[in-house]
């Protein structure tokens, strides 16, 4: 059974940073795409950052610039290295993992970022 766990979440100050990481069960390079999902009180999950089997890596116009996607394939762990934070991406945010058209989750990890 695939797991993925999340870690990293807490609560920081406006400019700060967190790094939050996903550890998996299996080879991150059997997944096509790992990524991470942020979802806010009262609002849809939405990407937040993915890196393909390839190595080939897509941000949301609001990680851009600010959010590093990264992967430890020794380790099994894709990182999202989080700097410049700002008080509207405190969310849940969750590892994802494709394996061409299945789903699987973490149990999500809390980020607060206060003003």
């Amino acid at each position: 059974q695939v797991q993925l766990v999340e870690s990293g979440g807490g609560l920081v100050q406006a400019g700060g940073s967190l790094r939050l990481a996903c550890a998996a069960s299996e080879n991150i390079f059997n997944f096509n795409v790992m990524g991470w999902y942020r979802q806010a009180p009262g609002k849809q999950r939405e990407l937040v950052a993915n890196i393909n089997v390839g190595g080939r890596i897509n941000y949301a116009d609001s990680a851009k610039g600010r959010f590093t996607i990264s992967r430890d394939g020794v380790a099994r762990t894709v990182f999202l290295q989080m700097n410049s934070l700002k008080p509207e991406d405190t969310a849940v945010y969750y590892c994802n993992g494709k394996v061409l058209s299945r789903d699987y989750w973490g149990q999500g990890t809390l980020v607060t970022v206060s003003s």
